[in-house]
């Protein structure tokens, strides 16, 4: 299609710009005016054009509420409005329409305020945590048809778009994942000189990587330009987008933004030179994709998002002075710091609501001073010892909680425990003994403990946190009504094996110094006398097999006696290997229904146990018998 040149036109010169949007579903306010931002970023920026993500009018995550109709009419009345500040300026909106009676994701190109036309995304994410084509048709290659909106008929489709002096195409994020079959081989058929691709691509530990493969190498398969712009931030609530924006052409990647930030609005923008592309506008970005970093990143943003976006005051945490516990103190600590590091005080309190904070930190001294100050408004702990516990737990937990400034409460829950036994002996005429009863009395301690710590939570109108891990819920290793209540479970999608090595680094390299009794411990619920010696590894198996196993069994969907026969190769004991994976699979077949009621967990990893996400498994089932009396037999 052909369409007028702008007034701002530098012919095969172009300034190219991508900005990163936290959204928020159905937050029409709110999304459009971080929209607006952007677009006058880049304006002030003199950008001829501009990418943002796909969906950011409505948000990526309205879930089912994408079956009505009555969300893609407001989307629309959005995108008319918005169209206005699009002066002087092509923009790239996402949004999705109703063409047809069918539902499309799509990204609408608008120049200089006219509507050029709505590119369809043809390829529906379906795998992991995705369910697009619940909600949405995949546009067929080659099409373009006429939408009717806002009483206007413009193109849809796989369109081709011809503005200063160039051709311009699309890909909506799946899309550049399909390899051969990806969009991008056509459009270099047709001499396309810029691919813009908008997406809500999730977080996961290593990603980008992944995406710059998709990026940089396919600027150079196509022949062109290639533009990637994300979403940003804790959208919905478990997706995590890192923001990212990369700006590539003939195979080399020209800049790259620095991903997980605050910001309402990340931009980064390029001047392209589509005649000697060696003369291209190119700056090296530092963007670290270790494991570590990336984790406290993506989770001192996610947290500050829930929060925000809930509206509540801060955390409540029963801190054990275990590493799971601890592990989401320093989280909500480190939170604190990079938000005032990054937005400033007095932007990260009014994005939290929490406004009335402002006078009385701004009073303070000394950053640190002010650091401390917050952390002991929004974080609030408390140790609930038994009988069962140990000194060093209790020291562990008030040494990390005055470290870092957080509120600390210490009480015992002897004589709740009591109450409810003694209660239930009378009712079955019998004493409860630990050879008979062993499950009965641990989980009673966990769960004596929740409605305590919940009416702490209340009080504070703050978000309870649970300190599940992934490992813990692979065996079901968890206590329903116990140390799975909360509101939110930062961990749940993280291995045991991995949060321990974090906890090492934290000290060390962040300088949490408060974790060095945590780290000298050995994980234990401490649920049991004190002489029996729980340890949470004894009780299930050590940490570093069981994380080779759940990604056999879990991320890769192996057998049992997949499972084992490729462990085996490296095992020195058969014996033992075989023992742990058939204690595996029994536990977490068994246990299906505890993942069930696993609070909201963030997705960080490449997959989780999460059947409301990534993991799906039935919660009856014949639990591998016929698999494991096999593998048993081996």
């Amino acid at each position: 299609m052909s369409n007028p040149q702008s007034p701002k036109s530098i012919p095969q010169i172009l300034k190219v710009a991508g900005a990163a949007l936290n959204q928020t579903p159905m937050d029409w306010k709110g999304n459009a005016a971080h929209i607006r931002q952007a677009i006058q970023i880049a304006k002030d920026d003199a950008v001829q054009i501009l990418c943002l993500p796909e969906l950011c009018i409505t948000g990526y995550g309205c879930e089912d509420l994408f079956l009505g109709s009555w969300i893609y009419q407001t989307a629309a009345e959005m995108l008319e409005e918005l169209k206005h500040e699009c002066t002087d300026i092509t923009v790239a909106i996402g949004l999705p329409v109703i063409h047809q009676g069918k539902r499309y994701n799509t990204m609408c190109f608008i120049h200089n305020t006219k509507i050029l036309g709505f590119t369809a995304k043809q390829f529906l994410p379906d795998e992991g945590v995705h369910y697009e084509s619940r909600w949405f048709t995949p546009w067929p290659a080659g099409v373009v048809e006429q939408l009717h909106i806002n009483e206007n008929t413009y193109p849809i489709g796989d369109i081709i778009y011809s503005l200063y002096d160039l051709r311009i195409a699309f890909e909506i994020c799946e899309d550049a994942w399909r390899g051969d079959k990806r969009p991008g081989w056509r459009h270099k058929a047709k001499g396309v000189d810029l691919i813009l691709n908008g997406s809500a691509s999730h977080f996961a530990f290593g990603k980008t990587t992944f995406r710059e493969q998709l990026v940089v190498p396919g600027s150079k398969d196509f022949d062109c330009a290639y533009v990637f712009v994300n979403m940003l931030g804790n959208e919905a609530g478990r997706m995590v987008y890192d923001g990212e924006i990369l700006i590539a052409q003939q195979g080399k990647l020209l800049k790259k933004n620095n991903r997980l930030s605050f910001q309402d609005v990340s931009y980064l923008s390029a001047v392209i030179d589509f005649v000697h592309p060696e003369k291209s506008e190119c700056v090296a970005t530092e963007d670290s994709q270790q494991k570590e970093v990336e984790m406290v990143k993506a989770s001192c943003l996610a947290l500050y998002d829930y929060m925000r976006k809930s509206r509540s005051r801060g955390f409540v945490l029963s801190l054990s002075g275990g590493a799971d516990s601890s592990i989401c103190a320093v989280l909500v600590a480190e939170m604190i710091k990079r938000g005032v590091a990054e937005l400033g005080l007095k932007t990260f309190l009014e994005k939290a609501h929490l406004n009335d904070l402002l006078e009385e930190a701004q009073s303070l001294d000394s950053l640190e001073a002010q650091h401390r100050f917050l952390t002991g408004k929004f974080l609030t702990t408390a140790y609930q010892g038994t009988v069962n516990s140990s000194a060093k737990t209790l020291f562990a937990a008030k040494t990390l909680a005055g470290s870092i400034g957080a509120t600390f409460y210490h009480w015992y829950i002897d004589d709740q425990v009591k109450e409810y036994t003694q209660t239930i002996e009378e009712a079955i005429h019998r004493d409860l003994t630990w050879e008979q009863d062993d499950i009965t009395l641990q989980n009673i301690q966990a769960r004596a403990r929740s409605p305590i710590i919940w009416m702490l939570a209340n009080i504070n109108n703050a978000l309870l946190l649970t300190t599940s891990n992934r490992s813990e819920g692979d065996l079901g290793y968890t206590t329903m009504d116990g140390d799975t209540s909360g509101s939110i479970a930062p961990m749940a999608a993280v291995d045991k094996q991995f949060i321990l090595e974090w906890l090492r680094w934290a000290e060390e390299v962040l300088g949490y110094q408060g974790l060095s009794p945590v780290n000298g411990l050995n994980p234990t619920a401490e649920l049991r006398p004190q002489q029996q010696e729980q340890s949470d590894e004894a009780d299930l198996m050590p940490y570093a097999i069981l994380v080779l196993i759940e990604r056999l069994a879990i991320r890769d969907r192996y057998s049992p006696m997949e499972v084992y026969r490729i462990l085996s190769e490296k095992a020195e004991d058969h014996e033992v290997l075989k023992g742990y994976v058939i204690k595996f699979f029994y536990m977490w077949a068994r246990n299906q229904w505890k993942r069930e009621r696993i609070a909201p967990a963030f997705h960080l990893d490449d997959f989780n146990i999460d059947p409301r996400t990534w993991c799906r498994f039935p919660i009856l089932s014949s639990g591998f018998r016929q698999e494991l009396d096999a593998l048993e037999k081996l």
